[in-house]
């Protein structure tokens, strides 16, 4: 689910300060950092490929902190720049960070805040987006990083709207990948934003990898519950929900069962997923979908029922709205990659729900518990469902319910003073 965007007329509209070069890209690199990640940008346009029809950058180094700076491996690294030259550069590029759990120097934070109030490209590749983050630069803007980290980045900064299906964001004059592979797909696609398609493709071509990438992370999606809910005593509402998501519940039937008020529980469940829980339980159900679509031969409508949407619409939506595709179009291309010979996974029997109301949003308390209508019905079917739905992830589905955005934008920190200063640019996903 990544396509190309465009800058936005705003950012489009920003001009690099006089000693900046749009053609000179720095790369800011830390202690700790890994050394494939860090690789990527320096090989991308730090390698002189004219002859194949590259446009060349020129290309500086930089060490964040003092040095050597150590990496996989135990290698030391010996920067020729530190971060005075990033004042030179239109391009800054962070490949990664050490630690999504401890704070950037504040001196590169600093540097990368200049680097943006005078014109500069600032990119965060996987955790490259934490400092990205840290500094300010992604506040009230859509960003992506590695799957497994994005839960953490929506908690630990509400005012970021986290996306972890994309393989890039493109938000203009800030940009942010996913893992490694999508590292290489955003150098690429900053190649063609600046140079065009044909340079794109010769580029791909010299480093032998799709010019293009269609899909997003949804395809590499931990099923497993994350480790930080593990010792939480919500944990076990979180896991109640995701052995019965065929039955009919909603958000006030789990503040119900973790003793709390729809209100109190709404605020400790976002504390500890960074996920409005509106939003993570329509996302588990739609991941169960999808692998009910992948898995058995049951009509959209069969499927629809067993995920406790309450008609084959609700589903096709909401399916729509998080993977891009309708779920006979999503079945069809799946079965299409499919090796031939492959046959569905095992399912086990499991209670189905009834095919009524879902009641996933206000206006049906109670919906699911003992004496509601329906409940009685949910348990007295049993029907295949695969076991690997019943472990849908709690951590893809905890950064996706960042996209509520209305809740996030009264969001402020310590980042107020510098977020205040600079004209808000509208975002730009990538993603078809």
């Amino acid at each position: 689910m990544s396509h190309d965007s465009t800058a936005t007329p705003d950012a489009a509209a920003r001009k690099l300060s006089g000693r900046r070069r749009k053609e000179v890209v720095a790369v800011l690199l830390f202690s700790g950092g890994p050394i494939f990640e860090s690789s990527i940008p320096l090989s991308v346009f730090g390698i002189d490929r004219q002859d194949a029809g590259v446009p060349r950058y020129r290309l500086l180094v930089c060490a964040g902190e003092e040095g050597p700076l150590r990496t996989t491996g135990g290698l030391e690294l010996t920067a020729p720049h530190g971060l005075e030259a990033i004042s030179r550069a239109g391009t800054v590029v962070v490949p990664a960070w050490r630690s999504i759990t401890s704070p950037p120097p504040e001196e590169a934070l600093d540097a990368l805040r200049r680097a943006h109030e005078e014109g500069a490209r600032i990119v965060g590749l996987c955790t490259g987006a934490f400092v990205l983050a840290a500094a300010g630069l992604l506040d009230g803007r859509p960003a992506t990083t590695h799957w497994m980290y994005a839960p953490t980045l929506a908690k630990r900064y509400p005012s970021v709207h986290v996306d972890p299906r994309e393989l890039f964001v493109d938000d203009g004059d800030v940009l942010t990948s996913a893992g490694t592979a999508a590292g290489i797909d955003l150098c690429l696609h900053i190649v063609r934003t600046d140079h065009g398609n044909e340079a794109a493709g010769a580029l791909a071509r010299r480093l032998v990898v799709p010019p293009r990438r269609s899909g997003g992370q949804e395809r590499y999606l931990d099923r497993s519950l994350p480790e930080e809910i593990g010792a939480d005593p919500l944990a076990e509402v979180v896991a109640w929900a995701l052995e019965h998501l065929h039955e009919q519940f909603d958000v006030e039937t789990l503040a119900a069962r973790a003793y709390m008020s729809r209100r109190t529980f709404d605020r400790r469940f976002r504390s500890l997923t960074g996920s409005a829980p509106l939003q993570w339980l329509i996302t588990q159900r739609v991941l169960q979908a999808q692998r009910l679509l992948e898995t058995s031969d049951y009509s959209v409508d069969e499927v629809a029922g067993r995920c406790g949407f309450r008609s084959p619409v609700a589903l096709r939506g909401h399916f729509r709205r998080q993977l891009g595709s309708s779920p006979a179009a999503y079945r069809a291309a799946y079965r299409a990659r499919r090796p031939q010979g492959d046959k569905p996974a095992d399912v086990e029997a499991t209670p189905a729900p009834s095919h009524g109301a879902l009641g996933m949003g206000p206006g049906q308390p109670g919906a699911g518990q003992p004496g509601h209508p329906g409940h009685a019905a949910a348990h007295h079917q049993d029907h295949p469902v695969p076991l690997q739905a019943r472990r849908t992830a709690a951590a893809s589905a905890v950064g996706a319910g960042s996209l509520d955005h209305r809740d996030h934008r009264d969001h402020r920190d310590h980042r107020d003073a510098y977020v205040a200063s600079r004209a808000s640019l509208p975002g730009q996903r990538s993603g078809t």
